[in-house]
């Protein structure tokens, strides 16, 4: 792995500690939600650890709670109805595209932390089922907001598709035909041409859903890929620090595949995201980092 740099979190933690002040000013009590987005490898993992270990501590000192989107995986079971019921869509025959997350578990832990009470945090295992992944038993996840523990003031909540928005379908169309033309003419390197048109309307409509956390959330932090193909070198990165630390991880190839099968949604939802998630100007901060994973332009949205 290269050497990480840390030119994020003050960026972050300024944008952060502006916006909860400016919410505080509303006389709100209740605590400040802010997603983060990031591809994979992009550097969110250490980002989100350094902001909740920072903002927990003095000077800010503000109780910090982390929710992956990942945690909020539907359990194996489920995840393999979804797979069977659409067994053509290669998309959906393993987890992480729109559709496989259980929303409905995570506007119960957003209301429960909205209103200050005690939280169970959604825990999932990656590594159950031979790597398909389950969720962990619900008395092994951790808890916040418990009787004499300080009440959560911060909410972190990440992942790879916080803040994406489902396209109009005609837009939806555009970008697929678009996808398909360059796949055509020989120099696209896009995975988006190569997925059928319902294949990636299912996943669309499924993102739909996701509007009802992604509303409730007072900011979001973007890291931005300069070019979304950064990702592929990145997680190859990973696991190729993986296989030295551990002895096992996925080989080139597979990295290469497990991403593929993500790539379309960042073809689809990437603009929209950089527009900006909120009417509201000035809400969202956008890094846009290169190869490297060192910011190169940071903006307000």
């Amino acid at each position: 792995m290269p050497e990480i740099v840390d030119d994020k979190s003050e960026p972050c933690i300024s944008f952060i500690i502006e916006r909860l002040q400016n919410k505080c000013s509303r006389s709100e009590e209740v605590p400040f939600f802010v997603g983060i987005n990031g591809a994979q490898g992009s550097g969110k993992t250490t980002l989100v650890s350094t902001l909740a270990a920072r903002l927990s501590q003095p000077p800010y000192s503000l109780p910090t709670t982390v929710l992956s989107i990942d945690d909020l995986y539907l359990p194996h079971r489920a995840l393999s109805e979804v797979a069977a019921s659409h067994s053509d869509n290669p998309l959906v025959q393993h987890r992480g595209q729109p559709g496989t997350h259980d929303i409905a578990l995570g506007l119960s832990v957003f209301s429960k932390l909205w209103g200050g009470r005690e939280t169970r945090i959604p825990n999932y295992d990656k590594s159950a089922h031979s790597g398909q992944g389950d969720r962990v038993s619900a008395e092994k996840w951790d808890t916040v907001n418990g009787n004499g523990s300080a009440k959560t003031k911060v909410v972190i909540f990440e992942g790879w598709c916080v803040g994406f928005r489902a396209l109009p379908r005609e837009e939806l169309q555009r970008k697929w035909q678009d996808a398909c033309k360059k796949r055509d003419s020989g120099t696209y390197q896009g995975r988006l041409g190569w997925i059928k048109l319902e294949d990636v309307e299912f996943v669309n409509e499924n993102l739909r859903g996701y509007d009802e956390l992604t509303n409730q959330l007072d900011a979001v932090i973007h890291l931005d890929a300069e070019n979304p193909m950064f990702v592929y070198q990145w997680r190859i990165e990973q696991e190729v620090h993986l296989r030295k630390l551990k002895g096992s991880g996925m080989t080139d190839e597979q990295v290469v595949d497990f991403v593929n099968g993500y790539y379309p949604a960042y073809e689809l939802f990437t603009d929209g995201l950089r527009a900006g998630v909120f009417g509201d100007e000035g809400k969202q901060l956008r890094l846009i980092i290169g190869k490297d994973r060192k910011v190169k332009e940071i903006l307000r949205v």
